[in-house]
């Protein structure tokens, strides 16, 4: 568990303020990288999990805030932004940009704005849970929120 708060969690939750997010960050005694564990520890369906990935489109970072209930499809989001490749980023790529390691990337607090899409399933739960900058955490949202906070793009990714 974090005895106190890890420094990605302190500045996502800062930046989490700074644009009115109201919820609170949730701190698990163990690690929840994939939104299956999320989903089990909440107590909410897969598809309430917004899983945070990042793809390097052309050598850019794409944050893709995607259901834990979809599989992103890389062709079809390489066409909505214009992209002639996109790819699952590697683990040095992701902490380059993000300065957060897989498993616990937010849709925020990053180095830079990164280039988001928010996935449209996302739209169909009243409470979204997204990664708050570290393994063991998560913080309530919903989709509308995720498109504001992170100036994204409302997408099908599947």
């Amino acid at each position: 568990m974090l005895e106190k708060l890890h420094p990605n969690v302190a500045r996502v939750t800062e930046v989490l303020r700074s644009h009115d997010v109201e919820g609170d960050v949730v701190v698990f005694p163990e690690s929840v990288p994939t939104a299956a564990a999320a989903a089990e520890q909440l107590g909410c369906e897969v598809g309430a999990i917004a899983n945070s990935l990042i793809f390097d489109a052309d050598g850019a970072p794409l944050l893709v805030l995607t259901s834990g209930a979809h599989r992103v499809n890389t062709e079809l989001i390489a066409g909505l932004v214009g992209a002639a490749k996109v790819r699952r980023a590697t683990p040095e790529f992701v902490r380059l940009h993000t300065g957060q390691a897989i498993g616990g990337v937010a849709p925020v607090g990053h180095p830079a704005p990164i280039r988001t899409l928010v996935d449209t399933w996302l739209a169909k739960h009243e409470v979204v849970w997204a990664a708050a900058g570290h393994s063991h955490t998560v913080f309530p949202t919903s989709f509308d929120e995720l498109i504001r906070i992170t100036g994204g793009t409302a997408a099908e990714v599947e």
